[in-house]
């Protein structure tokens, strides 16, 4: 930990994605900069990162890539000719190689704020006025007050908790701990299909638990376009995932060594037996003690900082950035972007975000991404489009890669051809959709997206292939599809 000074250019709390990027864009910038962050690994070491890197999106990347190869290795890869006997798993070497992962980055970061002559201080950072800080450090207490004309708010979002499931972290447990079992559960049940849900789900449905979904829901990934949500639906389902929808959660309880859990649906009232039990139904901003009473920062009404178009809150050189607001989606790379430009607008530069064009993506296997309307809204509003449509079926990469589930959707003006969203599921969809990020924001037309030369056999090909079919002129799609 560093040695506090008491007066700096810029005070960043929390060092998760949106502050550490924060802290060490305004420390290029030449400010004077320190980050305080209070999270702590199982050895109460200090670690940055926050929840992305210690127990969020890295470890369930990890997780999911070593299940994915366990179940390769179990149901497919005798149809590459490849004869393999007594798979098992090794759940405690696939914890060590994510907890591994996850100090490598720590460390990384840790390296970034030293090159940049950060100062980072394990403590709780509470807003006591605007250019003040209270520090409480963890390790001892001490308190101190910092100052600076500008001050960044980043601390993130924790697991929302639910009244009828209340978490007693050995049975029923939020999406952290679920990151951290040390045997796979027989039968697993989770509270949300959502984006978390279904991650964890992946992941230990490919590990050889029985997993059940129950969302209240009535329809399937509202945040997606409707036809890729039906295929994701269908994927799913035929990969083992008891997908159950409108189901709403009465209780939970421990009862046996076991989970108890009695929910509704349109048939009745419904009682499961679990041998766990995962609540994921969605994240709340951490803001409890981010700021004294006195400060006056105005928050909504669910707790979320207040800030206009710029990130500025309702103080005067206090910004929020991250999940702690509602501009944009609860991502990594939104806070990421924040983090560069809250720094940048600090130093007089000003590049604004265009929250329009941000990727969301979905971790699953397949993976799903998408960027700008989905076909649903653009009915809504009474848009003129066109829709393209390749499926991976059809893809000479992935017959080859085994790997063809899903389709890549382009939505354009029937008038201006100007692209209005991207909807993909299927293999390395996270990486796919940034082509198609980089199309919109030069405002590209789907012409310009087929005129572009990809390579030949690549995955990228179905972007290519889809934007031609917007004028029915796709080279690889069989007419009976």
């Amino acid at each position: 930990m560093s040695t506090p000074q008491l007066n700096y250019d810029a005070i960043i709390i929390g060092a998760g994605p949106a502050g550490y990027v924060a802290a060490i864009r305004c420390a290029q910038l030449g400010l004077k900069t320190v980050c305080i962050d209070n999270w702590h690994s199982v050895k109460s070491k200090s670690c940055l990162g926050g929840t992305f890197v210690n127990a969020g999106c890295i470890s369930s990347m990890a997780l999911l890539e070593s299940s994915k190869i366990y179940h390769s290795l179990k149901h497919d890869i005798s149809t590459h000719g490849i004869k393999v006997d007594n798979i098992d798993i090794d759940l405690s070497q696939m914890i060590k190689r994510k907890n591994t992962i996850i100090e490598s980055l720590n460390i990384q970061i840790a390296k970034l704020f030293a090159h940049n002559k950060i100062d980072c201080l394990y403590a709780q950072g509470k807003l006591l006025s605007a250019g003040q800080v209270e520090v409480i450090e963890t390790n001892s207490n001490k308190r101190s007050v910092l100052t600076a004309d500008h001050i960044i708010l980043a601390t993130g979002s924790h697991p929302t908790e639910l009244p009828c499931a209340p978490i007693d972290n050995e049975f029923i447990i939020d999406s952290s701990i679920a990151l951290k079992l040390e045997e796979v559960p027989k039968r697993l049940g989770i509270i949300g299909a959502g984006i978390i849900g279904l991650e964890l789900a992946g992941i230990w449905n490919r590990l050889g638990a029985d997993v059940i979904l129950l969302d209240a829901q009535e329809s399937f990934l509202n945040s997606t376009d409707e036809q890729i949500s039906a295929e994701a639906y269908q994927i799913f389902t035929q990969q083992g995932l008891d997908l159950r929808l409108g189901a709403r959660v009465i209780s939970a309880k421990k009862c046996n060594k076991k989970v108890s859990v009695e929910y509704q649906d349109s048939g009745g009232t419904h009682t499961l037996r679990l041998d766990k039990l995962i609540v994921a139904s969605g994240r709340e901003p951490n803001t409890d003690n981010l700021a004294a009473a006195e400060a006056d920062l105005l928050f909504d009404d669910n707790g979320f900082v207040h800030v206009d178009k710029n990130c500025c809150t309702s103080l005067p050189g206090v910004y929020a950035i991250g999940d702690l607001t509602t501009l944009g989606p609860m991502l990594a790379h939104k806070g990421l972007e924040e983090g560069t430009f809250v720094a940048e607008q600090i130093a007089g530069q000003h590049s604004p975000i265009n929250y329009d064009i941000i990727p969301s993506v979905i971790y699953t296997s397949p993976e799903i991404a998408w960027v700008g309307q989905s076909e649903q809204a653009l009915k809504a509003v009474g848009e003129n489009y066109e829709v393209g449509i390749f499926p991976f079926t059809a893809s000479a990469r992935a017959q080859a890669a085994g790997k063809t589930d899903g389709l890549v959707k382009i939505i354009a003006h029937a008038e201006t051809d100007v692209i209005l969203g991207v909807h993909i599921i299927g293999d390395q969809a996270s990486e796919l959709i940034a082509e198609a990020v980089l199309a919109m924001e030069f405002s590209a037309s789907a012409e310009d997206l087929s005129r572009t030369i990809h390579a030949h056999p690549s995955i990228s090909e179905a972007l290519h292939e889809a934007a031609l079919a917007l004028d029915n002129r796709t080279l690889h799609l069989p007419p009976d599809y």
